[in-house]
């Protein structure tokens, strides 16, 4: 009777453990009904600036961490090369407009003796012949000019968007080319983070979704963010996410975008994302109405950012 006994509560024991399991995922109030906690890196995106001509630095106006606008003059080569060669061509521009208006005014009177039988119609050939040449000769030269002028815009370095200096790789005196990045700008906007959703949840998480963003370097402050993107192919838990459970587990990389309007959330911090499905951002609207009360810049609209 007792071996019964004991059979049947191993039996009752071994019956709810599976339950347990099977159930208690799907009841967890973080990772199924409500809300989903995910875990991430602070991600931006970084760009090479190079100049589009061979020579020497010639100034460097940043350092790094500096924060510049977009269409900032950033750094400039030495141009005492290019501008000589520029007033060199523009003097040989004047010379050839001079010689094209000369030409044409030799044909011009080599045409009208031709009219009037003074002088033969091969002399008026002849005129007009060279008077195109020298036409041709000033729009070679206004392309040369123009080539140098290029030549030296090229000469300067811009910001193309609003950032941070990250890293500053060459100094004055150093020779570049196009290919040598001479510095690294971090686009601070838009700024997001970097997550993983287990392929468990696909179904349940969609882009526009909102979500809360905690930081360890600020765990008293919670940022507002958005899904705008999550990956249309699974891949393996990467291997920087070490928790044993995980590392086997099919993903699918998500993007969740964050209001950052004191610029505190920065490249490689960790965060945790708390993803609300229930709750969804006007992704049709500008992304000022996302971030309320922020004084940041417009960032994209999560609904576009399906790359």
């Amino acid at each position: 009777m007792n071996k019964k006994v004991l059979i049947s509560v191993a039996v009752v024991i071994v019956a709810l453990a599976a339950g347990y399991v099977y159930w208690w995922p799907k009841f967890n109030a973080d990772d199924s009904l409500g809300s989903l906690v995910l875990y991430g890196n602070v991600d931006i995106r970084e760009v090479r600036l190079a100049f589009n001509g061979n020579e020497h630095v010639g100034e460097i106006f940043v350092e790094e961490g500096d924060r510049v606008e977009s269409g900032q003059l950033l750094a400039r080569l030495h141009t005492d090369r290019l501008q000589a060669e520029r007033d060199r061509l523009h003097a040989e521009l004047v010379a050839a407009e001079a010689e094209a208006h000369a030409a044409k005014l030799s044909y011009q009177r080599v045409k009208s003796l031709a009219k009037q039988k003074l002088s033969s119609q091969d002399d008026a050939d002849v005129a007009e012949a060279k008077s195109r040449v020298a036409a041709a000769h000033v729009k070679a030269a206004e392309a040369a000019l123009a080539q140098a002028r290029q030549a030296l815009r090229d000469a300067e370095l811009y910001a193309p968007q609003s950032g941070v200096i990250r890293e500053r790789i060459v100094e004055p005196g150093d020779f570049v080319t196009p290919q040598t990045p001479v510095l690294t700008l971090a686009l601070t906007d838009p700024v997001w983070v970097r997550t993983y959703l287990p392929e468990t949840r696909l179904g349940q998480v969609k882009p526009g979704a909102r979500a809360e963003i905690r930081t360890d370097s600020f765990p008293e402050k919670q940022y507002d963010g958005w899904v705008g993107y999550i990956s249309p192919t699974a891949e393996f838990t990467p291997k920087n996410v070490e928790t044993p459970e995980l590392r086997t587990r099919l993903v699918y990389q998500m993007r969740v975008y964050a209001c950052n309007p004191e610029n505190e959330l920065r490249l490689g911090m960790p965060a945790t994302v708390t993803l609300l499905p229930g709750e969804h951002a006007a992704v049709d609207g500008p992304l000022e109405e996302e971030c309320t009360g922020a004084d940041s810049e417009m960032t994209p609209n999560p609904a576009s950012e399906q790359s």
